[in-house]
């Protein structure tokens, strides 16, 4: 039996060096293998996206023998190099941007919002909406808590049409697909819609028109629960991030190449440009009314805004288009028809869409 050794307080002096700590040399060792894989895996990412390309051609007109120049060889050509290309990108994104929401829940967004007046609101819950997890789904609990937290409606308003217009994921798409310059005019035209919608819905004071059974919950105290996350945390909720949303989202964002390749192969540049071109002054709303029914993603409809622009169709055609798809789909109204009344719901569609279609005439008089 070995003696009871005398207690020895740890001060500044005499505590343990880093590598005598015992598991500590193993810690900075993994951390540091860790940063080295990380590094490595972005190289490694980079040098397949640059061969994506060349590796397209090679396939589709060397490998497969398809004649250069066919509709049928730039279709299979659009697909094969868009397929991968944008399943990389959106795969690195939602892991950085994962890890990035980690910093910014819905939880902590309430928090930030409640109390806010409304013109700095406005702003702040459009900013915010950009890295806020967000889904149709999760349309009415964000709506409750934000009711709940006593968070103005107009400001509410604003971070719901923000939230899956200008999310993380349509602007990285855009800026590899399209440019630096296509994305940033995106962002600031879907933060400028979100914050002068929300804004106006505020201005019309229409809580009345939101749910009785919804109005009670202003008489509760919102709980907020913050999550003390470590960095090794963080990097988890980044892969499960990929694994949720990437698993989900893969089959639109296949759909929305396969028909981008179609218009990219198929469709002449002369019908594109009659239908849906500058001369075209019906393209902007007939645009706006065909988007809302359908349902899709920034992921899936990227692609499909790709092919359009290529083949002639006006940009602000194509970004209202993109725009009445993701901002006013169908499914999130019939999602929020359970918090709002059918009035409220109207004057939000009419206040979106005409700011949908300002900016799509405003685009195709000036670009």
């Amino acid at each position: 039996m070995e003696p009871i050794q005398p207690f020895q307080p740890t001060s500044c002096c005499n505590r343990p060096e880093p590598d005598k700590i015992p598991g500590g040399e193993n810690k900075e060792i993994n951390k540091g293998k860790s940063i080295t894989l990380g590094l490595l895996g972005l190289a490694l990412w980079y040098l397949i996206y640059t061969q994506l390309n060349p590796f397209s051609h090679f396939f589709v007109y060397s490998l497969l023998g398809i004649e250069r120049g066919s509709h049928l060889g730039a279709s299979v050509q659009f697909f094969i190099y868009d397929a991968p290309k944008v399943m990389m990108l959106l795969t690195l994104v939602v892991f950085l941007i994962g890890i990035l929401r980690t910093f910014f829940t819905q939880e902590r967004t309430r928090k930030y919002l409640a109390g806010k007046r409304e013109s700095t609101g406005n702003v702040m819950a459009a900013l915010l909406g950009i890295v806020t997890p967000f889904c149709s789904c999760s349309a009415v609990p964000l709506f409750l808590g934000f009711v709940q937290a006593r968070v103005p409606l107009g400001v509410t308003f604003s971070f719901l049409i923000a939230a899956p217009m200008v999310n993380e994921i349509a602007l990285i798409l855009l800026y590899g697909l399209l440019g630096w310059k296509v994305a940033a005019l995106y962002l600031g035209t879907g933060l400028m819609i979100a914050i002068v919608s929300g804004w106006i819905i505020g201005r019309l004071r229409l809580e009345h028109w939101i749910e009785d059974w919804v109005q009670e919950l202003r008489s509760g105290d919102a709980v907020v629960i913050e999550e003390k996350l470590t960095w090794a945390n963080r990097i988890t909720r980044g892969k499960e991030a990929v694994r949720d949303i990437v698993g989900k989202v893969w089959p639109f964002v296949i759909a929305g190449i396969g028909i981008g390749a179609l218009i990219h192969g198929y469709v002449p540049e002369t019908f594109m440009a009659d239908i849906m071109g500058k001369d075209a002054w019906w393209s902007v709303p007939a645009a706006v009314v065909v988007g809302i029914p359908m349902y899709s993603n920034a992921a899936g409809i990227v692609p499909v805004v790709e092919a359009l622009l290529s083949k002639g169709a006006a940009l602000g055609t194509v970004l209202a288009f993109m725009m009445s798809v993701i901002a006013l789909s169908l499914p999130e109204m019939i999602i929020l028809r359970k918090v709002l009344k059918l009035k409220l719901i109207a004057v939000f569609i009419s206040v979106v869409g005409a700011g949908i279609l300002f900016t799509g005439f405003l685009f195709n008089l000036l670009i």
